[in-house]
């Protein structure tokens, strides 16, 4: 086994995630002006090639726009960003207090949607080298103890499905919101788990490996149609405190 020593954040990392923030809550404004380098280095306390290169990289996420004569301009991130940002749109409080229940909606809206599709194009695709993968993921999600050790199960059989798929774009949305969702485990998944029971992901593996298309899409919305009642219930109560 190859190691490689661990490399603490740089301060470039640093000054990103700083400005993403304040891009994220909308300070300062799409078409306003970033600071400049030196007057955003002095506030950090950090030197301006530190600066520049954070500033370099949300220009690459398309979060910022170098324009001639006017240095950094703020882009409207809600058109120019990508699957990235929906970790840092879930939070709306410091400290991760709150999650913001419209996106959590959101991702809800599209995990119930291509959830169904995913599980289709696995069946068509990929059923005889499912077999395998689905099964040992079953197995962890029969023997989990708690919630979050069914709904970590569950995210990987999920995971199998999406790679049976065959889909690059499909991959790189089920990891965004992955990234979405884990962070909310630790709030939702005792619910959501009793409103998964393994018998259905057991009916959704099955129509899997077999091949069967259709009824593999309406086995996944059995599945997935659970959580999300619960999931919904949990935000509306969030809603009304």
């Amino acid at each position: 086994m190859e190691l490689m020593a661990i490399k603490r954040r740089s301060a470039a990392d640093e000054v990103h995630d700083q400005l993403l923030k304040q891009l994220v809550a909308g300070a300062p404004p799409p078409g306003s002006r970033l600071p400049s380098e030196r007057k955003l280095a002095e506030v950090l306390g950090v030197s301006r090639p530190v600066v520049r290169e954070a500033i370099q990289r949300l220009v690459a996420s398309g979060h910022l726009e170098v324009r001639q004569g006017d240095g950094a301009v703020v882009n409207d991130i809600m058109r120019t960003g990508g699957l990235d940002l929906l970790p840092h749109l879930l939070v709306d409080a410091p400290e991760g207090a709150m999650v913001n229940p419209s996106v959590v909606r959101s991702v809800l809206e599209v995990r119930e949607y291509l959830g169904p599709w995913i599980a289709e194009r696995a069946a068509a695709r990929s059923a005889e080298g499912l077999t395998g993968p689905l099964t040992r993921a079953l197995v962890d999600i029969e023997r989990a103890q708690t919630g979050a050790e069914q709904q970590l199960a569950a995210l990987t059989f999920w995971e199998c499905l999406v790679v049976g798929a065959d889909s690059i774009a499909m991959t790189l949305i089920f990891n965004g919101m992955r990234r979405v969702y884990e962070p909310m485990l630790a709030v939702v998944a005792d619910a959501v788990a009793a409103a998964e029971p393994v018998d259905a992901y057991r009916k959704l593996a099955a129509a899997v490996t077999s091949g069967a298309a259709p009824k593999a899409r309406r086995a996944a919305a059995v599945v997935l149609g659970g959580a999300t009642a619960v999931l919904t219930d949990f935000l509306d109560q969030m809603e009304a405190q």
